[in-house]
């Protein structure tokens, strides 16, 4: 990954850290060698910050990144929350609307022949989606219900040898929310279908078994 790409993913609004991003590049990397020819997706693409680095790796790897969202935001988005940013609001109909700030980002990273943008809601597009993947990356709605959904509707799409990422896993109540870590991490595990590779900050790597 270039250093101007990096930046460029660093300048790009969203919550995640350098050191998760690599991380998170480095996962994608090694998934498209366990796994040919099958593609990536990438559930929460905000405004890009994390499709920047899923997409350099997308990029050198020779797949195709589908990065899915709403752009209207999660909950945790929305006026009145902490996460919440006036600036993503399209005026004319009240609405958060992320999606031109994604297009921007994804064109200043010169990705645009890589990530195809998936503009829907993730339960709709998994109850339709029939492709094996190579990489799966959540980090979605972090509310009890969305979370789940992601879980139930797109980790049985993942190619046995290939990898789920979970972002915001906060194992202790006091570091962050919880429904990443019990709606998706633990019954990833649970379940006996992942092992868990590596973590780095609140990024989670685990491997498909069977």
């Amino acid at each position: 990954m270039t250093p101007e790409r990096r930046d460029l993913a660093l300048a790009t609004k969203g919550f995640m850290p350098a050191d998760e991003g690599d991380a998170l590049r480095a996962a994608a990397i090694d998934a498209a060698g366990a796994v040919p020819e099958a593609p990536m997706l990438e559930v929460g693409s905000y405004c890009g910050r994390s499709t920047v680095w899923l997409g350099d790796a997308a990029e050198q790897t020779g797949r195709v990144l589908f990065a899915l969202d709403h752009h209207r935001g999660s909950d945790e988005n929305q006026a009145g929350w902490e996460y919440h940013d006036a600036e993503v609001v399209d005026t004319r109909i009240g609405k958060m609307d992320t999606l031109p700030f994604f297009r921007s980002s994804i064109h200043d990273a010169g990705l645009e022949d890589t990530v195809v943008a998936l503009i829907g809601r993730s339960p709709v597009v998994a109850s339709a989606w029939t492709t094996p993947l190579a990489f799966l990356f959540i980090d979605g709605g972090h509310g009890v219900e969305p979370a789940r959904l992601d879980y139930e509707g797109w980790t049985p799409h993942i190619a046995v040898g290939g990898t789920l990422a979970i972002h915001d896993v906060f194992p202790h109540p006091d570091d962050g929310g919880r429904p990443p870590y019990e709606q998706i991490f633990l019954p990833a595990l649970e379940s006996g279908r992942f092992e868990l590779i590596s973590a780095t900050g609140s990024l989670r790597i685990l491997r498909r078994l069977s």
